[in-house]
C-alpha cells in the first residue's frame, strides 16, 4: 500500500520505517525541515537501536522517503497514520492541537479516498472528533475513514516490539469496518494477533494498558519501601510474587520510579478523562503520587548515609529515563539533579547518549563527564539512575578505586549485595539492606 506517516518522532519514525521494511511504500512527513533533511541523509534524529540501519536499508530499496511537502506526502496515500505528539496540558489532559493541525493539513491535500489511522495516544472520543473535522473540511467527493490503532512500542526496543508485538489493536465504527479490514491486511506480514473493536474501546485500551503497568511499578516500589523497614529483600519478594502466573515478573523491578513520554503523561490524562465523566480515579492518583515521591528517595537516603551534601561532589550516572534511548522526558535524573543542586552538591553527570538532551533541561551548574571513571573520580557519592549495560558492567571495585568516598546509591538495583560486600564499598539500594564499607565513614 501507499502509506503516509504524519510525524517523525519515536512512534512515527519507527512505524513508518518498519512498515516500509515489510513491503509498503512509505512517505514520512514532518513540518521540521531540518529533521527531514537529516533523515534524507540517512541519519536518525533519535537514538533507537537498529533504527538508523533500517532507515538506510529501506531508503536504498526505494520504499521509504521523507518530505516536508504536505501534498507530496498525503496526495496519493491510501492510508495516513497520525503519529504527532499529544503533550499534556497544565491540568493533565491531552493537548490535541497537533492532532487537529495534522488532520486539517491531511484533508486539505488528499486527492483520493483515504483511511486516517490514529497512532497517537488520544483520549476517548478523539477519533470521533477527528471524523467530524474531516467530514467538514474534506472535498465533498472524497471519503475519509477513521481508524484507531494505538501503539505499544517501548523506547529502546521499539523495532523488536513492532515486529514481535503481543497484539495489534484496531478500532473502528460500524461504518468504517471495511477500513479496519484494510488496516488489518496492512499488518498481515507481521503475523501478530489482531484484535478488532469499537473505536472508543481501542482508545481506552492504550490508556488502561499504560496505567496498569504504571500501577505495577508503583506497587512494587511501595513493597520495596516496606521491605527496607522489616528486613526483607525486594529481589526475593518480587521473584516470589512474579512466579505466580496471574501476576508475572514484568514491571516488578523496584527502583526510583517510571518516567518517559508515556506513563507520566498517560496516567495523568486518564485521571482527567475519568474526572470528565465524574469518576474519581483514586487508585491511579495514588500511583502517580507514589511515583513522584519515589523519584526523590535516593536523595533522602544520601542525606541519611552521606550526611550534609553541601560542598560534596556527586556523580549522577544515567540521564535517560531508561536504557537504550536518549529520551529524558520525565526522567528521574532531572528531578534528582535539581534537588542535589538545591542541597548544595556539585553534580557531575554521565550518560552514553542522552547528555545533549539533558543539557537542555538541567541547570547550567551541572557538569558532564565523557566516561564513568571521569564522573566518579574524587566523588563523595555516586547515584545510579539509569541501568545502562555500561554502568551495570562496571565493577564496583572501580568505584572504590576512583571515588573520594566509596558510597554508591543505586536507584536501579544493578548489583547484588554480595558484589557490594566483596567490593568493600557502602552500597545503598532500593528495598534491600544497606552494605557498609569498612573504609568509609558513614552516618
Amino acid at each position: 500500500m501507499n502509506i503516509a506517516v504524519a510525524g517523525t518522532g519515536y512512534v512515527g519514525l519507527v512505524t513508518g520505517t518498519c512498515l516500509a521494511d515489510i513491503g509498503h511504500t512509505v512517505s514520512c512527513f514532518d513540518i521540521d525541515e531540518t529533521k527531514i533533511e537529516l533523515l534524507k541523509a540517512g541519519c536518525s534524529p533519535i537514538y533507537e537501536p537498529g533504527l538508523e540501519e533500517l532507515i538506510e536499508k529501506n531508503m536504498k530499496e526505494g520504499r521509504l522517503s521523507f518530505t516536508a511537502d504536505e501534498k507530496e506526502a498525503y496526495g496519493k496515500a491510501d492510508v495516513i497514520f497520525l503519529a504527532v505528539g499529544t503533550p499534556e496540558n497544565e491540568d493533565g489532559s491531552a493537548n490535541l492541537t497537533y492532532i487537529e493541525n495534522a488532520v486539517r493539513s491531511i484533508v486539505r491535500h488528499i486527492e483520493k479516498d483515504v483511511i486516517i489511522v490514529t497512532k497517537s495516544t488520544v483520549p476517548v472520543g478523539t477519533n470521533e472528533r477527528i471524523r467530524r473535522m474531516a467530514e467538514q473540511l474534506k472535498p465533498p467527493f472524497l471519503r475519509t475513514s477513521i481508524v484507531s490503532n494505538p501503539e505499544f512500542l517501548r523506547e529502546g526496543s521499539a523495532i523488536y516490539d513492532m515486529f514481535h508485538g503481543d497484539r495489534i489493536v484496531i478500532g473502528a465504527s460500524k461504518e468504517d469496518e471495511e477500513a479496519a479490514d484494510v488496516v488489518a491486511r496492512l499488518y498481515e506480514p507481521l503475523g501478530i494477533p489482531i484484535m478488532k473493536t469499537d473505536i472508543e474501546s481501542a482508545e481506552m485500551i492504550k490508556y488502561a494498558s499504560n496505567a496498569f503497568l504504571a500501577t505495577k511499578i508503583s506497587f512494587i516500589n511501595e513493597i520495596a519501601n516496606i521491605c527496607e523497614k522489616v528486613g526483607a529483600n525486594i529481589d526475593d519478594v518480587a521473584c516470589g510474587i512474579g512466579l505466580d502466573k496471574r501476576i508475572g515478573p514484568q514491571f516488578l523491578q523496584a527502583g526510583i520510579g517510571y518516567g518517559g513520554s508515556c506513563f507520566p503523561k498517560d496516567t495523568k490524562a486518564l485521571v482527567q478523562i475519568a474526572g470528565n465523566v465524574q469518576h474519581h480515579f483514586e487508585l491511579l492518583e495514588s500511583v502517580i503520587k507514589v511515583n513522584n515521591k519515589q523519584q526523590s528517595i535516593l536523595i533522602d537516603k544520601a542525606k541519611q548515609y552521606v550526611g550534609n551534601l553541601r560542598g560534596k561532589k556527586v556523580a549522577l550516572l544515567g540521564l535517560a529515563f531508561k536504557p537504550n534511548t536518549d529520551d529524558v522526558r520525565e526522567a528521574a535524573s532531572l528531578v534528582m539533579a535539581k534537588k542535589l543542586i538545591g542541597e548544595g552538591a556539585s553534580v557531575v553527570a554521565y550518560d552514553p547518549v542522552a547528555t545533549d538532551n539533558a543539557k537542555k533541561q538541567l541547570p547550567p551548574s551541572v557538569q558532564y563527564a565523557d566516561t564513568i571513571t571521569e564522573a566518579i573520580s574524587g566523588a563523595d557519592a555516586a547515584f545510579i539512575v539509569t541501568e545502562w549495560d555500561e554502568i551495570k558492567q562496571t565493577p564496583l571495585s572501580e568505584f572504590r578505586k576512583h571515588m573520594h568516598s566509596p558510597i554508591v546509591l543505586d536507584g536501579r538495583n544493578c548489583y547484588s549485595l554480595e558484589e557490594a560486600r566483596n567490593a568493600n564499598i557502602t552500597y545503598i539500594s532500593i528495598g534491600r539492606a544497606p552494605v557498609f564499607s569498612s573504609i568509609c565513614q558513614t552516618k
